[in-house]
């Protein structure tokens, strides 16, 4: 059997839904939202993960662009920095309208993948873009932001970061209250780059189900950004999806310690660890012919896979590349244009095409219109909060 032409003929059917790709902030970085001097139209090999053509010989028929901020940009800089993010994307959507359709239902979803168009759905990363703010909170959902990741690398007021020194232990009381104001509008709760307690306390508190945008399995790489296994466990009874990243620092044992040495020497050139420019990637580039990188490939991921469907269950499993925000990617999952490599890695793994049409297309709908279905019955019972994360945490702050 060819099992990469049997990939790309199921994916032609159930197209991949990933859920989480940084282009809008690569697109900031690198251009200034210049969107001639980035194309993607054209063929954007060598500057970014994205394009229109790899997006579609991937597979892909729904994405979640990440409106991402770094968490130096705080307070009401934060928040403008994400509707900026937020404005880019739209403008990526008016520009290539043949290609992408904006996309803010389940539905919309179908509808998409009927006229042949890929889903653009938004994802904010990180609290700190609602500075505080139910207000806020509020008006990205109005702007068309479908998920929102609690943290980023960094704690925030009422959330601790998997990736910072514990501060709460979990949530803070305002921190549950934003949790119970997305399932009352219907945004996704995304569990990834979030402490351990965060994420017990959301499954605790949330009535909808969450999802990890980008996280991998904990129990086959020991890495605080992906997920234990007893959370994996804990999704069924929740109705969440742990979305599986192909970050090699996050998926491969052998690269957490390159990792951290290779971010040293960005930092010692004057650059944030996580910035992909030209410049950034050549410094990267003469770091690793000086000290050879592990390399992570396609049966890395489906390793991660095959541990998280066996936990959590196929219907609770999903793909989120993570790209244009990694400088490394595995080998054969380059760019936007790898999926059918790991469709046919776990075909060739045995899994059967009903499992793999849950994995890439039909658990991300459910878990979209799910989220929709118990928003409709919360906004039936109560109106908005305007709690203040004053009044809440008090000195907790």
């Amino acid at each position: 059997m060819d099992h990469l032409a049997r990939a790309r003929e199921l994916l032609a059917v159930h197209p991949v839904v990933d859920g989480h790709n940084d282009l809008p902030w690569a697109l900031r970085e690198q251009v200034g939202y210049d969107l001639d001097a980035r194309d993607i139209a054209a063929d954007q090999r060598g500057l970014l993960h994205t394009d229109l053509n790899r997006l579609r010989a991937g597979g892909v028929g729904g994405q979640f662009w990440s409106v991402y901020v770094r968490t130096d940009l705080t307070g009401d800089a934060a928040v403008s920095a994400t509707l900026e993010q937020i404005d880019v994307v739209g403008e990526l959507i008016a520009r290539y309208p043949t290609h992408l359709r904006r996309a803010l239902t389940a539905d919309d979803l179908e509808k998409a993948r009927a006229e042949g168009r890929i889903a653009s759905l938004m994802g904010a990363e990180g609290g700190h873009s609602i500075n505080n703010s139910l207000g806020t909170l509020r008006a990205l959902y109005d702007l068309g932001v479908r998920y929102m990741t609690l943290t980023h690398n960094d704690n925030i007021d009422w959330a601790d970061s998997a990736t910072d020194l514990p501060r709460l232990g979990g949530l803070s009381a305002f921190g549950h209250e934003v949790v119970r104001e997305m399932n009352r509008i219907g945004m996704l709760v995304d569990l990834s780059h979030v402490a351990d307690g965060v994420m017990r306390d959301a499954l605790a508190t949330s009535t909808a189900p969450v999802i990890f945008s980008h996280s991998s399995a904990r129990a086959v790489c020991d890495h605080p950004r992906n997920i234990p296994d007893d959370v994996l466990a804990a999704l069924p009874a929740n109705g969440g999806v742990a979305m599986a990243t192909f970050v090699p620092k996050f998926v491969l044992p052998e690269a957490v310690a390159w990792t951290l040495a290779a971010d040293r020497n960005m930092r010692e050139h004057g650059l944030h660890h996580l910035d992909t420019t030209p410049v950034a990637m050549r410094i990267h580039e003469d770091f690793e012919a000086a000290h050879p990188r592990p390399e992570a490939t396609v049966a890395t991921i489906a390793d991660h896979l095959d541990h998280m469907r066996a936990v959590a269950g196929i219907d609770h499993i999903g793909i989120g590349g993570d790209y244009d925000g990694t400088a490394f990617t595995p080998r054969g999952l380059e760019d936007v244009a790898g999926y059918p490599n790991l469709i046919a890695e776990l075909l060739r793994r045995n899994w059967s095409e009903g499992d793999l049409a849950k994995l890439t297309w039909q658990n991300s709908v459910r878990v979209l219109r799910d989220a929709e279905a118990v928003a409709r019955d919360e906004q039936s019972g109560r109106g908005p909060s305007h709690a203040t994360i004053a009044e809440l945490d008090g000195e907790r702050r």
